[in-house]
């Protein structure tokens, strides 16, 4: 008669042991802290890349040739950066972390995208039929980007077995919208190494 509660306590304590190993455990971490898992782009290459690349292209001539000639700072806007590696990439994210870099530096005024600038549009035309005389603010004061950043995103992979070399490469060129000029080039690349577990018997 004992064996059937005793096998009844087993069986409860299998179930919660069972359970207790497909919890979910989560950690919180600092958003500056790397954590690479599984060696593809992640948070921290777009923030690094991006803070590299921004302060690169900020540190150049063009910048203060521009500010010298005109008596006030360029004004820049982000044009399309393709991704053409082999995995997904969140490239918005990627660009507003360049946005970020550019805005906070002070040394540009940066100028809204087309999505957004439309968006922006839409909001004065109805401020026109609904807005009073004074708060209405008017159509074609907008002020047009003097450079346009744009880019790619490219990778190379290596792979052999259980290992792989994982190479992306990030290209970066400023365009005056003046005369099509190219006055920055930048280069950016990364290299990792993954090693997959093999089976453990």
């Amino acid at each position: 008669m004992q064996a059937r509660p005793l096998a009844a306590l087993l069986y409860s304590l299998c179930v919660i042991l069972v359970l207790a190993g497909c919890s979910t455990n989560v950690e919180r971490l600092s958003e500056e802290e790397v954590l690479d898992i599984s060696g593809k782009w992640n948070d921290t290459d777009s923030r690094l890349v991006s803070e590299e690349m921004i302060k690169d292209v900020l540190a150049r001539p063009w910048i203060g040739q521009f500010t010298k000639q005109n008596n006030q700072p360029p004004a820049v806007i982000i044009g399309a950066v393709q991704n053409r590696s082999h995995e997904h990439i969140n490239v918005k994210t990627f660009v507003q972390d360049m946005e970020r870099e550019l805005i906070n530096s002070g040394l540009v005024e940066f100028v809204a995208s087309k999505g957004e600038r439309q968006e922006i549009r839409e909001e004065r035309k109805d401020q026109d039929l609904h807005s009073t005389e004074q708060s209405r603010k008017a159509m074609g004061q907008e002020i047009g980007a003097d450079y346009m950043l744009k880019g790619t995103i490219n990778t190379i992979f290596d792979t052999e077995s259980r290992r792989q070399v994982r190479f992306y490469q990030v290209d970066l060129t400023l365009i005056s919208l003046a005369d099509n000029r190219k006055v920055w080039v930048g280069q950016k690349k990364i290299k990792k190494f993954v090693k997959k577990p093999g089976i453990r018997l």
